[in-house]
């Protein structure tokens, strides 16, 4: 008779043990497909907005070229530093322990090139709805 309980309670034990087994697997495997998910998301956000710095960057270097006087000049040195920046910033590496604060260091010089311009560094043209923000 002690048998018999004895296999009773071993019984919810194991089937306890083995129901965590399978939710903890099943959960790792989720955990990973949404954590992947978020990276590409996270990681696609984070290419588009560098990408926009850069084509601002190239478009108003090429604008400021033909200028000469000291303005231009200081403004076409801090678009060349910002494109430096841009182009050391590890986007193949995202395990890079500084890679948030590169990317701050590089939003605050578009801000101050957008200063030196007298740009918006929202870029905000008309309505609400047609706004590009980071």
């Amino acid at each position: 008779m002690a048998d018999m309980f004895d296999g009773i309670v071993m019984a919810e034990q194991r089937f306890h043990g083995e129901g965590y087994q399978e939710g903890y697997a099943e959960g790792s495997h989720i955990g990973i497909a949404e954590g992947r998910r978020y990276g590409a998301l996270h990681g696609a956000k984070i290419g588009s907005e560098i990408g926009c710095y850069l084509g601002f960057a190239l478009t108003w270097h090429c604008l400021l070229q033909k200028c000469t006087d000291e303005k231009s000049s200081k403004k076409i040195r801090a678009l060349e530093s910002l494109i430096g920046m841009i182009q050391k910033f590890p986007y193949e590496d995202p395990t890079y322990d500084k890679l948030q604060e590169d990317l701050e260091k590089i939003r605050g010089k578009f801000k101050q090139v957008c200063s030196m311009l007298n740009i918006q560094s929202d870029f905000r043209i008309g309505t609400e709805r047609s706004s590009l923000t980071f």
